[in-house]
């Protein structure tokens, strides 16, 4: 049964709503990831508006109407398993909030199973919803494991982070990276790309969470989530008022990059 798992107190005068769908937030949570949804609601918060957080997981029928953003975090391969055996009833619904511009954060697993398929360590085959083109491979007795850094041409931002997954992810041809790699591994080694950007899905295999370290970005995905919701012309305060001084000096160069529409 669907639940909510987290809302805003009632002490402030709120202008605005936002309703964030944690896709099996019971199963889907290691590395920190639920700080993510966090990170989410105080961004939000700090825009003016109430959150309220609602766990969607097995057996649960997910209404894209009711959602303003959908947060899939990641988990190990039993956890994951357990959950592309429930995904097809769901995807439907969210193929649709995805190709109506919904606001999507995916997290490793998360990210995974949006695409293809991913095959495990162990080398079998998990198939995904699909929905994005992109597919991910095992390798052997190896993982990428350390701090990433990428930046992110369309946006101009550079997003940090700490990366630790086995799979090796490769985008397709409508599919942009998040990010090029700075420094790190990215998505497979291979070809210089960390993360997915499609519509507005926004993945990574960045743990940690990504959101505590990169302001800008969830800046980005919850305006996004009130422009869909409340119009483009919502008056909304800017980056540099709310969040750009709470970025650690060590990241500062994020500070001159934050620039939105």
């Amino acid at each position: 049964m669907v639940y909510t798992s987290l809302t805003s107190l009632d002490n402030q005068d709120f202008r605005y709503d936002i309703k964030i769908a944690h896709l099996y937030g019971d199963l889907m949570n290691t590395y920190g990831d639920n700080g993510n949804v966090l990170m989410l609601k105080y961004v939000a918060e700090k825009l003016g508006a109430r959150v309220q957080v609602d766990i969607v997981s097995l057996e649960d029928g997910f209404d894209k109407d009711s959602y303003d953003i959908v947060f899939f975090g990641g988990g190990q391969d039993y956890e994951q398993t357990i959950v592309a055996r429930d995904l097809p009833a769901k995807k439907d619904a969210l193929e649709n909030f995805i190709n109506e511009n919904g606001v999507v954060l995916a997290i490793c697993g998360g990210f995974q199973l949006l695409g293809k398929y991913y095959i495990e360590a162990s080398g079998r085959r998990i198939e995904g919803l699909g929905i994005m083109g992109h597919y991910t491979l095992n390798q052997t007795n190896n993982r990428y494991i350390g701090d990433i850094k990428i930046h992110n041409d369309e946006f101009n931002e550079t997003y940090y982070g700490f990366e630790n997954h086995q799979g090796r992810t490769f985008l397709s041809d409508d599919e942009k990276p998040l990010g090029k790699v700075v420094y790190g591994n990215g998505n497979n080694q291979e070809d210089g790309c960390e993360g997915v950007h499609y519509k507005n899905v926004f993945g990574s295999y960045f743990h940690g969470p990504i959101l505590s370290r990169n302001a800008n970005l969830a800046y980005r995905l919850v305006t996004t989530a009130l422009k869909n919701k409340y119009g483009s012309d919502i008056k909304l305060a800017a980056y540099e008022d709310i969040l750009a001084q709470e970025i650690p000096e060590e990241y500062g160069d994020i500070k001159s990059k934050a620039e939105f529409e």
